[in-house]
């Protein structure tokens, strides 16, 4: 007994001293250094903010990021936030019920039903849901989801944003009801996407067909990608290939796009650690940007954590981009500064400064971190 004890002890011993070198070798944070930055931002957000909005995209997005830090901090103020948030809101995204008059290009009133704006909220009533076991959490969102699925329509996701917005809803309900539509109908929609703003050479997206090169370019005559807009797709991608079942017949797709804008978004990021707005035209709207490059510190860190990026390729891009987030862009009271605002562009001559903040971008920054914190804390 006391032999096995022993070596049960040398064993841990070996363990802490490989984790340390690890964790030495990449200058990783520690696990208490980030979970408290979790709770010192959300905490911040939410005293704020203390009535949440309505259930629209910026909002929403916000939400998928408190989300994950209640499932890694355990705070029952921040289930309770989100909670209250979709009762607030009906859980509904956008309220018609009269069907024939459901639309799905932009809108913010409530007969576009079908524009997935109004969809994202349902990611964090479905995960409520699975906590909760309640039913009514979810009847909107498979009864709107499956009445869009049984449309002819496969433009639905016209624009970058979209495929964050949207593509996990469709993941997640599969997971719920077991109907193989939602994986066929993801495919569907987002073949659409990849082939209106897709850029197969450089293996980044447009924002939308408005922002295609040669026909619009930045300052410097480069093409312009959107650094927000990229990194709603390379988050959107993380978060299907965490629910696609193993042998879903596109999941290989998923996974090599997922890669490549994983190298491609390393050869662009900058010395700060940070990716500017314009992701290949650093001068076409310079300086730093939090929303974009919290998405990007998400998609690399659940990559890592998950086997799909290599770790010694990429790591050290997150820990550059985590360093920018904690030391850079956070501000000692919990605010997230650096944040450009609402649109759909890098904008030459936008003022974005520490101060600049936003409900998404908070969202962004909780997913970043609390990624970051599931892998120091492993």
């Amino acid at each position: 007994m006391i032999k096995n004890l022993k070596s049960f002890s040398v064993v841990l011993m070996v363990i802490s001293f490989l984790v340390s070198c690890n964790s030495a070798k990449y200058n990783l944070p520690d696990s208490d250094d980030v979970l408290e930055i979790i709770t010192r931002v959300n905490n911040y957000w939410q005293e704020k903010h203390p009535v949440p909005g309505w259930s629209f995209w910026e909002h929403a997005a916000y939400h998928t990021g408190n989300m994950e830090a209640y499932f890694v901090t355990g705070k029952q103020e921040y289930f309770d936030y989100s909670l209250l948030w979709g009762e607030m809101n009906e859980w509904k995204g956008a309220k018609s019920d009269d069907r024939a008059s459901w639309r799905y290009g932009y809108g913010e009133t409530d007969d576009y039903v079908l524009f997935g704006d109004w969809q994202i909220c349902f990611q964090t009533y479905i995960d409520l849901y699975n906590i909760t076991g309640n039913r009514y959490k979810i009847e909107r969102a498979i009864e709107v989801m499956e009445y869009q699925m049984q449309t002819d329509s496969v433009d639905y996701w016209w624009w970058a944003d979209g495929l964050y917005m949207v593509m996990p809803v469709m993941t997640k309900l599969y997971h719920i009801t077991g109907n193989e539509l939602y994986l066929k109908r993801l495919w569907d929609y987002y073949e659409y996407a990849e082939e209106l703003m897709f850029d197969y050479d450089d293996g980044l997206f447009y924002r939308d067909a408005k922002y295609v090169y040669p026909e619009h370019k930045s300052v410097n005559e480069l093409k312009d990608f959107w650094s927000r807009g990229n990194g709603w797709v390379f988050a959107g991608l993380a978060k299907i290939l965490a629910d696609l079942p193993s042998d879903y017949e596109h999941r290989a797709h998923f996974e090599s796009v997922f890669r490549q804008m994983a190298s491609a978004l390393a050869s662009a990021q900058q010395e700060g650690g940070y990716w500017t707005r314009s992701l290949l035209d650093p001068e076409h709207a310079p300086g730093y940007e939090t929303s974009g490059t919290a998405f990007f510190t998400y998609g690399y860190l659940w990559g890592i954590n998950n086997g799909y990026l290599d770790r010694d390729t990429y790591l050290p891009v997150a820990i550059a981009a985590w360093e920018y987030l904690s030391g850079v862009a956070l501000h000692d009271s919990g605010k997230v500064g650096y944040i450009q605002p609402i649109g759909e562009r890098a904008i030459p001559g936008q003022v974005v400064d520490a101060n600049s903040t936003a409900n998404f971008g908070v969202g962004a920054y909780l997913l970043a971190a609390s990624e970051m914190y599931r892998m120091v804390s492993k």
